[in-house]
């Protein structure tokens, strides 16, 4: 079995590359402590730990993470899948069930909608005028 694995995740238009290594619990995102990488906001904080700590192994594994493109949310919610999927692949059939059915496995796809000739965003029309 092997001990580190490397993943992707993905929202918006963020993508996280995620490795996941046997250690003490540490998060460094792009060369940063998670915490300072957040902005010491504690949402995304909670937010990328989650799937560790659902599964209690947060002081079991340290995670490696380069990501790029969109923002804050975007990237917070890419590196929550990237982890989720890294420990998929590590942990033992019931965690695979519990991370499946709590969630943690599926791809927010949403994105944002396209502008359209001759509207002003993606769906607000021009103001309409009778005369």
């Amino acid at each position: 079995m092997n001990l580190n694995v490397k993943t992707v995740g993905r929202r918006k238009s963020s993508i996280a590359q995620v490795k996941l290594v046997p250690g003490i619990g540490k998060i460094n995102i792009n060369g940063k402590d998670f915490v300072d990488y957040m902005q010491n906001n504690p949402n995304f904080d909670l937010f990328n730990f989650s799937p560790l700590l659902f599964l209690n192994l947060h002081d079991s594994y340290d995670v490696f993470v380069y990501v790029f493109g969109g923002g804050l949310s975007g990237q917070a919610d890419a590196i929550k899948l990237g982890i989720s999927r890294s420990l998929y692949e590590l942990v033992d059939l019931d965690n695979q069930k519990i991370l499946k059915s709590s969630g943690f496995l599926t791809r927010n796809s949403l994105c944002k909608e396209r502008r359209k000739y001759g509207l002003k965003k993606a769906r607000k029309a021009p103001q309409f005028s009778k005369r």
